[in-house]
């Protein structure tokens, strides 16, 4: 499905945020929103989803504006996992990857469906939480938690998915955990895949198409090879980089410095 952003306007009551912000998402591919915090990453994930009403412009998903379409359908073509989501006490994995159904169901008591069921065994599968599903939420491990979180995601059954900072509060092992599977998501579904990442190299590492910007403006947007150099971070983080290539995917990758009011590093 084509998404589109043609001059969007966004932003939290009369505090606009972004503003006339165009933007094509890749087909098929992973996309990484990146920016120094406050920079609109989030408000701009927020807003294609319709979680923040737009204060103008338009969101497309296959010519259609995204604002303007029932909710229940809409649901059917795009998933979104927001960050720190929390679930009631006692919840088990199955339940709440059951949750992902909904759109499917003409109302929240329809009874299971086979293919609800297919779906869920099949998310619970994709993302290895199926040996937990009877456990509850409260008793899995940060990085579980959030594979129990992308599985009622996926249970959507979606061509496009978003994901804002799903890797927060992980530890490394745990951020890779997830990031591998989010690839492993896109390569064998051609799943559409944005997420907000806060990590550059994971981002030039895990992404086809990285999205940079500045103070509520895209600065950037391209491959890792086109976009992530020395300018880029200057620009958008503020920060001096020696940029190198990663030894085992050969991606770019940096090591950053700090740098001044005067724009020297250190």
């Amino acid at each position: 499905m084509k998404l589109t952003i043609e001059h969007l306007k966004a932003g939290y009551d009369n505090a606009v945020i972004i503003d006339d912000l165009n933007l094509a998402i890749p087909e098929g591919k992973i996309t990484a929103l990146i920016g120094a915090n406050g920079c609109g990453k989030s408000t701009l994930l927020k807003t294609i989803c319709r979680i923040r009403p737009s204060l103008g412009g338009r969101v497309l998903l296959d010519g259609a504006d995204v604002h303007a379409a029932d909710p229940r359908e809409l649901a059917k073509s795009i998933a979104i996992l927001p960050q720190n989501p929390t679930a009631p006490e006692g919840l088990t994995v199955r339940e709440l990857v059951s949750y992902g159904r909904a759109p499917h169901k003409s109302s929240f008591f329809s009874r299971t469906t086979a293919k609800d069921r297919e779906m869920i065994d099949w998310a619970l599968t994709e993302t290895g939480m199926m040996d937990f599903q009877h456990r509850p939420i409260g008793a899995m491990s940060g990085g579980q938690r959030q594979r129990a979180w992308i599985a009622m995601a996926i249970a959507q059954d979606t061509e496009i998915l978003f994901l804002d900072e799903p890797t927060s509060f992980l530890d490394v092992a745990h951020q890779m955990e997830v990031l591998r599977l989010v690839q492993h998501l896109n390569g064998a579904y051609g799943k559409t895949i944005i997420m907000v990442l806060h990590e550059l190299n994971q981002a030039a590492r895990f992404a086809d198409c990285l999205v940079g910007m500045c103070r509520g403006q895209l600065l950037y947007c391209g491959t890792p090879e086109e976009v992530f150099h020395k300018e880029m971070l200057r620009r958008v983080f503020g920060i001096d980089a020696e940029i190198m290539r990663d030894p085992r995917t050969g991606r770019p990758m940096c090591i950053p410095y700090f740098m001044d009011e005067a724009g020297q590093s250190a």
